[in-house]
């Protein structure tokens, strides 16, 4: 056996700042505060402020994998942290600021953060959670000293503070690339979140696949603008492959209305983004309403949900911007696809193209795809046959943190794993996939998740419920929204305004259902189970009254 003769570098989060600041130095950061301001700064001046707060976590006592929350938009102090943690040795633990308060206090303590971090929106929260978090030992306000807010129910420590105490003087510690370096929890079907722990190495595999021309294309020429959170998947992982690239980032903060993000784009000679098909409605809405045009913008990613043809048409044919529709998974860092065409495709005409951008698009590599029958045999990629999406790659997920739900891998005839994404696809000749159902019951809207037996659960606890399915049915804008399907008790009596009521205080407003049917019965299979896929035939024209 003949080992090659290379150095053995570990792929560590630290060294993509160490890259921006030693070659793209004097490329700016802007972001559009809480506060409401423009704040601008240099990838130098980030990567002084990144070790600052390294030095102030090693004094706070954050050791190696700890676990340091944030709930926090996108924003300059957000990406340091994206840096002080991870580079460090801890784990950055970002949190979805719009899951109901007791969710976010059970995912705190599940992940047994030490520290949190916050926005100044999200005050509320923190003060309604911090009783129950029986981990963290300080909750820290992301604000200037001027602005921090009365201490009258938790006790805080300043960001800005923490960042002028310490010293730049940090030198970014060496590691296993294995180790731990960011957790996101993702909703599910079954119960309470799972954990998705990503490592420095698979972070940095996923960064180089992004940048790569057939994926997000990035370069030290773009000014990216990543609309979607940098509590979703890490903002898809645009706040490690920006650095890479030497790109100019533009954070937009809270304001992610059309008028707010438009000015951003323009002010900012903004070259391409990222984001879900609900913020682009609202961005195009003000564009058309007011006549207006893209100087800069040449692409955008669109995720989180299927991109409506409707929109790449008024984005690629009137305003010349070329959509990339991309498809991915928190378990998958999350890039699994994304639709950039092949040479023949230039060839064939626009109508050609647009029936490719109905797809999610070819694998990056890194991802490998299978798609298998209701037996576990492989399907061929012929665009026809449609089966359950397996997949495997250097930055998937193997098994969710702390072990929850198991061993989600399915082995094939070689042995080797696959995670099974929940998806039923078809796959093309030339490797596109298309998402045609999925296997789970999970309803997206607006790109977030929302569990179907979550709100299920909560309905049946009504006296007068005796049983209650929850479908997605469409929507225009947010693409799909909870439908509640409610079998009543014999002689009980119950409104479709009172069950809605029911829900409050339970589970976030966005995800109460749009709407309540009653029937007689629900469907029921040979084992008893709900057949879903009978009541989303039966109401697959059913016009919500939010529609």
């Amino acid at each position: 056996m003949l080992h090659g003769l290379m150095m053995d570098v570990p792929l560590l989060i630290s060294s993509l700042i160490e890259h921006a600041d030693r070659h793209h130095g004097d490329v700016e950061i802007v972001s559009r505060r809480v506060e409401g301001d423009i704040h601008r700064y240099t990838y130098r001046d980030m990567h002084r402020r990144a070790r600052q707060m390294a030095n102030a976590l090693a004094a706070l006592g954050v050791a190696l994998s700890d676990r340091v929350a944030t709930l926090a938009w996108n924003g300059y102090r957000h990406h340091e942290l994206y840096f002080a943690v991870s580079g460090s040795g801890a784990v950055l633990h970002t949190i979805n600021p719009r899951l109901h308060p007791e969710q976010i206090a059970w995912i705190v303590n599940h992940a047994e953060d030490r520290l949190l971090f916050f926005d100044l929106t999200f005050l509320r929260i923190v003060e309604a959670i911090a009783p129950h978090c029986r981990t963290v030992r300080h909750f820290v306000a992301m604000a200037d000293r001027d602005r921090m807010p009365a201490q009258e129910r938790v006790e805080l420590l300043c960001y800005e503070d923490l960042v002028d105490r310490h010293s730049d003087r940090y030198a970014w510690p060496t590691f296993d690339e294995r180790l731990a370096s960011s957790l996101c929890y993702t909703s599910g079907t079954t119960g309470n979140p799972k954990g998705v722990l990503y490592s420095h190495r698979s972070t940095l595999l996923h960064a180089y696949a992004a940048v790569s021309p057939d994926a997000l294309g990035m370069s030290a020429t773009d000014t990216v603008l990543p609309v979607v959170p940098m509590f979703h998947v890490n903002a898809w992982g645009i706040p490690y492959a920006a650095p890479m690239a030497g790109a100019k980032i533009v954070f937009p903060g809270p304001n992610l209305d059309g008028k707010s993000l438009y000015e951003l784009f323009e002010a900012e000679g903004v070259t391409c983004s990222a984001g879900v098909p609900t913020v682009w409605q609202g961005l195009l809405a003000h564009v058309e309403a007011h006549g207006l045009r893209f100087s800069t913008m040449k692409r955008t990613v669109i995720g989180g949900s299927a991109c409506p043809p409707a929109m790449t048409r008024l984005f690629e044919d009137k305003y010349g911007v070329h959509v990339l529709h991309a498809w991915g998974m928190t378990e998958m860092s999350p890039l699994g696809t994304v639709c950039s065409y092949k040479p023949k495709h230039l060839a064939q005409g626009v109508e050609a193209q647009r029936a490719v951008q109905v797809k999610q698009g070819r694998a990056i590599f890194g991802v490998d795809m299978r798609v298998v029958g209701e037996d576990g045999g492989e399907l061929p990629w012929d665009g026809k046959a449609f089966g359950s999406l397996l997949v495997r790659g250097p930055w998937v997920l193997r098994e969710y943190y702390k072990g929850e739900g198991g061993n989600p891998l399915r082995a094939d005839e070689r042995g080797r794993e696959w995670f099974p994404t929940g998806d039923v696809v078809t796959i093309d000749p030339d490797g596109y996939m298309h998402i045609t159902d999925r296997t789970k019951d999970v309803i997206k809207s607006g790109g977030e998740w929302i569990s179907s037996i979550e709100l299920e659960n909560i309905a049946v606890a009504h006296p007068a419920v005796a049983m209650a399915a929850c479908i997605a049915a469409p929507h225009p804008k947010w693409d799909e929204r909870p439908l509640l399907v409610v079998v009543k008790k014999p002689g009980a009596t119950v409104t479709r305004e009172e069950l809605l009521a029911f829900y409050e205080g339970k589970v976030a407003k966005w995800q109460v259902p749009d709407d309540v049917v009653f029937v007689d019965s629900i469907p029921l299979g040979a084992t008893g189970k709900m057949l879903k896929n009978k009541l989303r035939e039966q109401f697959r024209n059913y016009r919500l009254p939010t529609a």
